[in-house]
């Protein structure tokens, strides 16, 4: 089949890891790209042998068929609107988009129009959540009964050149790292159905000693320690901590899950790739696990491919706007719950992603 022909809106950083994998994919091709800053847009068309050009001129292209939107969080919503009327289909940056109405006006609008939408985090489809995933399905655990899952650290201040952004509406762990580890957890155990949680701000100013903006104050406008409770419509039930507040380091893991006859040690679900380690009631003693799938690098764009090769095919996309908004809701949630001093029930659910086929070929999805 013809490469589905995708533009990029957004080049900051992030984009790079997009221009790279995204012609290695059987499905798509990314042939433009745009920016607030067109200067900007066109240097880096130039540097990955695309066209740069507006936003304007992007959106208005009949050749481009998807959009992949890699804008701040701020603007995620409001350019997938424009792309979904402008008749594309549409993949966006985690999170899905900083409010849960923003989130439901872009899923209501692409439903209206037949068009797809997707959302990051796609690590999930990578060998280490993918086999984790295989592992539960196939029993090495047996039932699934609890998982626990960890994302701690000290903050962005200390080493990135801007880090403001976290520490205003639509940042902070929760979702910034919040998206990984509950679309991780999802992807292996379902949807939600109920959190709780407590957050609290541990500091109302932070100092940036990071340059270029060294010395410079941050007012913390959300929650930077949150402790949240899971419980998942299949029965178990999770816990999360998401922290910028732990200074002194840690040695806890990035997720575990609890089956009856035994726990899996899942890696880190921000990367592809990861050491899986298990063990068997009875045993003291941890297996190391071999990764059983491919997308072990860094394959950031694999869930845009995915949602190409199914606009193609007609399938679902396993990074799917619904999963994305189902995690939407859930950080939202531990916030609202903490606030309201309740247990949130949600609102939203989703099917649980198909996991990928064994034994696919490289850079292919079916």
């Amino acid at each position: 089949m013809e490469k589905i022909k995708a533009g990029i809106i957004g080049t900051g950083n992030i984009s790079g890891i997009y221009f790279e994998n995204g012609n290695r994919f059987d499905a798509l091709q990314v042939v433009a790209c745009a920016d607030l800053d067109v200067d900007r847009a066109k240097a880096r068309g130039e540097e990955f042998g695309v066209r740069g050009c507006s936003v304007e001129e992007l959106l208005a292209d009949p050749e481009i068929q998807m959009i992949i939107n890699l804008t701040i969080p701020q603007a995620h919503a409001s350019v997938c609107l424009r792309a979904l009327e402008a008749g594309k289909h549409v993949y966006v940056e985690k999170p899905f988009a900083v409010t849960r109405e923003e989130a439901q006006e872009v899923l209501q609008l692409a439903e209206r129009k037949g068009l797809y939408v997707g959302s990051a985090p796609d690590t999930f489809l990578g060998g280490g959540i993918q086999t984790s995933i295989k592992l539960i399905e196939d029993g090495w655990i047996g039932t699934p009964i609890g998982a626990t899952a960890f994302m701690v650290g000290g903050g962005h201040e200390s080493w990135h050149p801007a880090p403001e952004f976290y520490y205003q509406k639509g940042g902070g762990p929760m979702f910034d790292m919040g998206p990984y580890y509950l679309t991780a957890l999802v992807a292996m155990l379902g949807p939600i159905t109920r959190v709780t949680g407590s957050a609290r701000i541990s500091y109302p100013e932070r100092t940036i000693t990071s340059k270029p903006k060294f010395g410079q104050q941050v007012k913390v406008e959300v929650p930077t320690h949150i402790a949240g409770v899971m419980d998942f419509a299949s029965g178990p039930i999770g816990t999360l901590l998401t922290s910028f507040d732990v200074k002194g380091g840690s040695m806890l893991p990035r997720i575990e899950v609890y089956g009856s006859t035994g726990t899996l040690l899942v890696p880190d679900p921000n990367n592809f790739n990861g050491q899986i380690k298990l063990t068997r009631a009875g045993s003291n003693e941890w297996s190391d696990i071999p990764l059983a799938y491919g997308y072990t690098e860094n394959a950031r764009g694999v869930g845009a491919a995915d949602m190409a090769k199914a606009i193609q095919t007609g399938r679902k996309h396993r990074a799917n706007g619904d999963l994305a908004y189902h995690v939407l809701e859930a950080m939202h949630g531990f916030h609202d719950a903490s606030e309201q001093g309740v247990h949130y029930v949600m609102k939203s659910t989703c099917e649980r992603p198909a996991p990928l086929p064994l034994g696919l070929k490289p850079y292919c999805l079916d």
